[in-house]
């Protein structure tokens, strides 16, 4: 039972991701690359728009019970997301001269909330020392 109920919750993401890629194409970014994975983490979408680099991520809620979407992208998630990105930028320098930017796609139920600059950049960079 439980592992069925994860696999639902697995295709649910996918599912979610998904739309995010179809929305923000729409919304005119360019994707990149869908699921960037490394030691670091993983970045759900990584595009162009508005002349910059995009890093986002996807956030879904059936409901709002256990809060909203957004508030799932914490502090540490933010961190996360940012030592992924600085991996991602180091493998693809030809993207160096963009500047760096960090979404939220956030869906509750089949409304969807695209916040824009999500957590600031200077942030994640307090978050370590190179």
């Amino acid at each position: 039972m439980e592992n069925a109920k994860r696999n639902t919750t697995i295709e649910t993401g996918r599912a979610k991701e998904e739309a995010a890629f179809r929305y923000l194409e729409k919304s005119g970014m360019k994707i990149l690359q869908k699921n960037f994975r490394c030691r670091q983490g993983e970045i759900d979408l990584v595009g162009i728009h508005e002349g910059c680099l995009v890093f986002v991520e996807v956030k879904y809620r059936r409901n709002i019970k256990s809060g909203l979407p957004e508030e799932a992208v914490g502090e540490t998630k933010q961190k996360k997301i940012c030592r992924t990105s600085d991996f991602y930028r180091m493998k693809h320098p030809e993207l160096a001269r963009w500047q760096v930017r960090y979404d939220v796609l956030a869906f509750c139920s089949e409304e969807i909330r695209w916040h824009k600059n999500a957590f600031p950049y200077r942030t994640c960079r307090q978050s370590y020392s190179w």
